[in-house]
């Protein structure tokens, strides 16, 4: 008996251990000490790595990659913890023959266990069944089996009049893919006309059902509220402008929801209403900024969806992935770029559009081919200089970067602001010259009208909040949002424009989590406002209706002068500024610099504190999270 009890002391001790050093959470301690309960014969060493996979759900991980190369530098950046020694081999090659199947490990063929070791990945059994499941469902939905009309050519041509300028037209080329299978992804950066791409093909596929008969149920959703709201006031107008006929155009919906009200959320419950035996009333589901979409969520919308379902994925593969784990988005188009279309798609779309894309030929997977990119972009023709340095960013070449930034193009500022915290507050007060800043705001604050032109002078207040954002890639720390606005209000009270009171007029503030009595949802931005019942927080939804709110209302609304760059996904703004601190940080990527470059609409202001060194690694840094997802597909 008494090694088994130094044993057991042993691998507690060390899980204890790694707690300590902030390498395990509370969570996964409790996983392992719970399959210890279940199999008291589990080996230390595999108990061990059960944490560490629970763990990587932290990081963004679905599961443990044995075959990562530098596994062990991110498990353990300082160095092996000596904790582990002798519990656990020194090499990630001596792992997998630990994993031997047993009372908590089965393989994929095999039966329940809480471990799913897959060839080379160590799964928690819930998130191996997620990611085998969407797999599964997508599969299903890939192979051309839509018959489309003897007229498609007829009608891409009356959708897309105007000539696309140098090469094949890639929104015509989507429109096409998109008729023929259940299945699309429609990938491409800021102002490659993903929204313009979708209601052009909202106005083929309905008015292809409409003459046949059988109109389509078309229901569009984003991830959160501002995605849904943005997608719903630029779609309005472009259906107007559709050259379709007015039944058509009637029978395309513009109101977009939130994935979770599109699947029908259960308050402090993880189901949802609508799934594989209540699946949702539609023949046809729109998803924008599918990057911001987590593994769960995937398969959730998934599983709600009926089988003659069609769903299209709009989003941006180079963007920040989901805070929860997965990179759905990425690992779907993760080859979007080189195209891999085979014979039998060239010539469909040569047919369909008459597109020449040889230059795209391949031998891609299924996936590959109901998958375009959208590689022409109009936004930043009149700011070149954003549009150049989110590409210098994307190619992940440092002296690029550089090179942009020298160039004192328009819209494009970098100002280093080592020593003076206090001028940040400054300029977001007082604003650039040509922009305004908050002080312009506070002003219109303070003379709100009477009457029936309160909702209309609100939703005018909430898009002048949207002039300007300040970003920043950490949400502690001397440079997280956390302090910045701390920093904001203060200076702002110096002013005398904000009160000494929690709230005040023109305090704009984000939800921290989902509302279903208030109907709002994480990520939407309010803004304090006077009003005759006293001060209320204006929030616009998705309709464009104006909801006011008794600040005593909101338990999860924090102060919003400066956002995560995480949060300011599925938002524009004219002017974006963003903080980088004055050493690197691992949460600092390639990713989250483009991100939050291609927020601004019309300019963009880097802010330094540190030496070049600190955007130099950004740079080169790239998001990486561990699935299976993409080879499953293969």
């Amino acid at each position: 008996m008494q090694p088994d009890l130094f044993a057991n002391a042993a691998w507690r001790d060390a899980l204890a251990a790694l707690r300590e050093e902030g390498l395990l959470r509370d969570l996964d301690v409790a996983v392992a000490h719970f399959l210890h309960r279940q199999a008291p014969e589990t080996p230390a060493a595999v108990l061990i790595l059960a944490a560490l996979t629970s763990a990587q759900l932290a990081a963004g991980h679905l599961c443990l990659d044995l075959q990562e190369p530098h596994l062990q530098q991110r498990l353990w950046p300082a160095g092996r913890p000596l904790a582990l020694a002798g519990l656990l081999p020194e090499h990630t090659d001596d792992w997998p023959p630990l994993l031997e199947a047993g009372a908590v490990i089965a393989r994929p063929d095999q039966a329940d266990a809480p471990l799913i070791f897959d060839g080379r990945r160590l799964y928690l059994r819930r998130h191996w069944c997620q990611e085998s499941a969407v797999a599964e469902r997508i599969r299903a939905r890939l192979s051309p089996s839509l018959e489309m009309p003897a007229d498609l050519p007829e009608r891409l041509a009356a959708l897309f009049p105007e000539a696309a300028g140098d090469g094949p037209d890639w929104q015509q080329v989507a429109c096409a893919l998109a008729g023929r299978a259940g299945l699309t992804l429609i990938t491409g950066g800021p102002g490659t006309g993903k929204t313009t791409t979708v209601v052009r093909l909202l106005g083929l596929l309905q008015g292809i059902a409409i003459d046949a008969g059988r109109p389509l149920r078309i229901r569009l959703a984003a991830p959160t509220g501002k995605a849904a709201a943005r997608l719903t006031e630029s779609i309005g107008a472009q259906v107007a402008a559709l050259p379709v006929a007015e039944p058509v155009r009637a029978a395309i919906p513009s109101a977009v929801s939130t994935l979770h009200r599109l699947l029908g959320t259960r308050p402090d419950s993880r189901h949802f209403r609508h799934h594989r035996h209540n699946p949702l009333h539609a023949d046809l589901v729109v998803v924008d900024e599918a990057s911001m979409i987590d593994m769960d969520m995937m398969a959730s919308l998934l599983d709600a969806l009926d089988p003659n379902t069609r769903l299209i994925l709009l989003g941006d593969k180079d963007q920040l992935a989901s805070v929860e784990a997965g990179a759905v988005m990425g690992d779907l188009c993760r080859d979007a770029d080189r195209g891999g279309y085979h014979d039998s798609t060239l010539n469909y779309l040569h047919q369909a559009c008459g597109a020449d894309l040889g230059a795209w030929a391949g031998d891609g997977p299924a996936l590959a081919q109901q998958t375009a990119m959208l590689r022409t972009n109009w936004r930043f023709k009149d700011t070149p200089g954003i549009g150049e340095l989110a590409s210098a960013v994307n190619g992940g070449d440092p002296a690029a970067v550089t090179r942009v930034l020298k160039q004192s193009l328009p819209g494009l500022h970098n100002l280093s602001l080592n020593g003076h915290r206090d001028s940040l507050a400054e300029r977001l007060l007082d604003g650039d010259g040509a922009r305004p800043g908050l002080r312009a705001l506070f002003t219109e604050v303070l003379s709100p009208p009477d009457g029936d032109q309160r909702d209309t002078w609100a939703a005018a207040r909430l898009k002048q909040l949207t002039g300007q954002q300040l970003l920043s890639g950490l949400r502690g720390g001397p440079y997280g949002v956390e302090r910045l606005n701390q920093q904001v209000t203060e200076h702002l009270r110096r002013q005398g424009l904000a009160g000494d009171h929690e709230w005040y007029p023109g305090r704009p503030v984000m939800m921290t989590r989902n509302d279903y009595q208030l109907g709002l949802m994480n990520g939407d931005v309010g803004l304090t406002l006077p009003h005759p019942l006293g001060l209320r927080v204006a929030f616009q939804l998705p309709d464009g209706r104006v909801r006011w709110v008794l600040p005593s209302r909101l338990d999860s609304a924090e102060t919003v002068y400066a956002m995560t760059v995480h949060k300011a996904q599925g938002s524009e703004f004219d002017h974006t500024l963003l903080v980088l601190p004055e050493r690197p940080h691992p949460l600092l990527t390639r990713e989250l610099i483009y991100t939050a470059v291609t927020r601004a609409r019309s300019a963009f202001t880097l802010i330094q504190y540190g030496g070049p060194s600190v955007l130099a690694q950004a740079v080169r840094q790239r998001t990486w999270r561990a699935s299976g997802l993409a080879e499953k597909l293969a």
